[in-house]
């Protein structure tokens, strides 16, 4: 294809994309907005860029001059928000540590990552001080404290608190401009196999990222909209893939921000009712906590517009929450994403619509693709798939901000890119709306006797049942047709449920053709607990490992 490029004037300046222009936005339109960190601290936009700026010259102090890596190992806090912004500004690569991690797997990402320094609450302290004798790289350790007080009764290598080190530290210093494919941040996904792997994104990445959601979440009118009026709360780790990307988009746009560091229900609620919480975005398990939970009965949930990610949002779930006033909706995405691929666009009209079930389904939906993101679904055939809301494919992406390979892992850097398209490992309908509908994932598709069973649509349906409090479905090996579909469920307190009377509510689903009658589970378990991963997410293969050896529970 022929182009047409012309010559720039000798001394145009090529504008770099990165984050120091998110956070220089910061103090243009309301910069006396706050950013509050639980009861103990808040302060405005201004203190915030003080701050990140006395940040800095801590790391420049310790000789940390570019091109290293620091670690945050903390719960989400306003240290950590000013994290985000001056560890990459000065050149550094974050590294967002999952303390939920077993400590086998803390060591393998700091040792992978290359960590130079981390800062590190109190709290976590033990688990350093447990795996440093095999630490390779960490020169330095920085505490946080809350109180600002902590006693140095081990070897390991601690400069000094945060808050004495901030207050000792300038506050001028001059952010460099330099090349926007610079490395910003990195953090480790887990698998189902083997080591974590590590994800990585720069500032280019991370701006348009942002951008992309600012739009999405703003221009477009619809459902769950974001801009600065609102008070934004997230209730997901900041660890994981930038707590969705909305602290940045938060800080540009000056909304105030709540951070309620470790999470105590009673804290939450605290900082939800006194802060006038109007945003946040949780996986499923804690938007069930504020709509079930017996001390939120009384608080007036009607202004408060909530995103879910993570896991799919069952239908029972968002009907509750619908019933509570939340504007609820749902956003796909992954740690490889940066996250956000798609959310649930509704149009005006259709946010108006009264039948709440009708709400339910739009919402429930996995949604539009976000601005500058590409989609499509790929058969087994290797073909791209009918946008009919029937035939199923494998997601793939391609979007400004994908990762573009594992830190180190070139075979599986490979496999994630193959054809030049991100692969998810999600399994999905769309529909001539453009309106994602995830099935599963690959690996969560349940095979039984030559069909395929949804293990996400099953859990709905079992979901509805008034008993129920949570549920997860997978399929463990039957010998006679490969796989049969198991539930394991969660009663509500003072409900009951037997296999039979489960069985007889799935009929009716039988009934009306939702589903047939070999999708019925074939066992069921009642438990008190439901495994999750690091990030909340059901751990199905952690069930399906439970289960393993375990005698057949048949309903028939």
């Amino acid at each position: 294809m022929n182009i047409r490029k012309l010559p720039p004037a000798s001394q145009a300046f090529k504008y770099p994309l990165l984050i120091k222009s998110i956070l220089a936005y910061s103090t243009m339109l309301e910069p006396y907005n706050e950013i509050v960190y639980k009861d103990t601290l808040r302060y405005n936009y201004f203190e915030l860029n003080r701050r990140v700026r006395k940040q800095a010259n801590i790391f420049k102090n310790l000789g940390i001059d570019g091109g290293k890596t620091i670690a945050v190992i903390d719960y989400d806090s306003h240290r950590y928000l000013e994290c985000f912004f001056g560890i990459p500004m000065t050149g550094n690569v974050l590294h967002t540590i999952n303390w939920r991690l077993s400590p086998a797997q803390v060591l393998y990402t700091i040792n992978h990552a290359q960590d130079e320094v981390i800062i590190c609450h109190i709290d976590f302290l033990p688990l350093l001080a447990s795996i440093f004798d095999e630490i390779t790289t960490v020169k330095s350790i920085i505490i946080c404290a809350d109180n600002g007080e902590f006693v140095n009764n081990t070897t390991l290598p601690i400069i000094g608190e945060y808050e004495a080190l901030l207050a000792k530290a300038s506050d001028e210093y001059d952010f460099e401009d330099f090349d926007e494919d610079a490395v910003a941040t990195t953090f480790y996904t887990t698998g189902t196999t083997g080591n974590p792997k590590g994800v990585y994104f720069t500032h280019r990445q991370l701006v348009l990222h942002t951008l992309s959601i600012s739009v999405t979440f703003s221009a477009i009118d619809g459902a769950c909209r974001f801009n600065n009026s609102d008070v934004y709360m997230p209730l997901t780790p900041m660890f994981h893939v930038h707590a969705w990307g909305f602290p940045y988009v938060a800080t540009m746009c000056n909304t105030k921000q709540v951070y309620i560091g470790k999470f105590e229900p009673e804290t939450v609620l605290k900082c939800f009712v006194k802060e006038k919480v109007t945003f946040s975005h949780c996986v499923p398990t804690i938007l069930q906590m504020f709509v079930s939970h017996p001390a939120t009965q009384q608080i007036d949930l009607s202004r408060w517009k909530v995103v879910i990610g993570g896991s799919a949002l069952p239908e029972a779930l968002a009907k509750a929450a619908l019933q509570r006033g939340v504007d609820v909706i749902t956003g796909y995405g992954m740690s490889e994403t940066c996250p956000i691929l798609s959310t649930v666009y509704l149009k005006p009209e259709d946010v108006q619509n009264t039948d709440i079930d009708f709400q339910v389904k739009a919402r429930t939906r996995s949604g539009t693709p976000a601005i500058l993101v590409d989609l499509q679904l790929l058969t087994e055939e290797g073909k791209v798939a009918e946008k009919d809301g029937e035939t199923i494919g494998e997601i793939t992406a391609r979007t400004p901000w994908l990762t573009q390979g594992y830190f180190n892992e070139p075979e599986k850097s490979e496999e994630l890119w193959k054809d030049g398209w991100l692969h998810t490992g999600d399994v999905a309908t769309m529909n001539q709306s453009n309106s994602l509908k995830i099935t599963d994932r690959i690996k969560d598709v349940i095979k039984s006797g030559g069909e395929w069973v949804s293990s996400i649509a099953l859990e709905n349906l079992i979901g509805k049942h008034e008993a129920v409090q949570e549920v997860a479905v997978v399929g463990i090996p039957d010998i006679k047709w490969g796989e049969r579909p198991h539930a394991m469920i969660i009663l509500k307190e003072g409900k009951s449920l037997t296999k039979e009377t489960l069985k007889d509510f799935l009929q009716k689903y039988v009934d009306d053709q939702t589903i047939t009658a070999w999708t019925i589970p074939s066992s069921v378990d009642f438990a008190k607990a439901i495994p999750k991963t690091s990030v909340g997410k059901i751990d199905k293969k952690v069930i399906r490992a439970s289960l393993a050896n375990l005698e057949e529970k048949s309903l028939s």
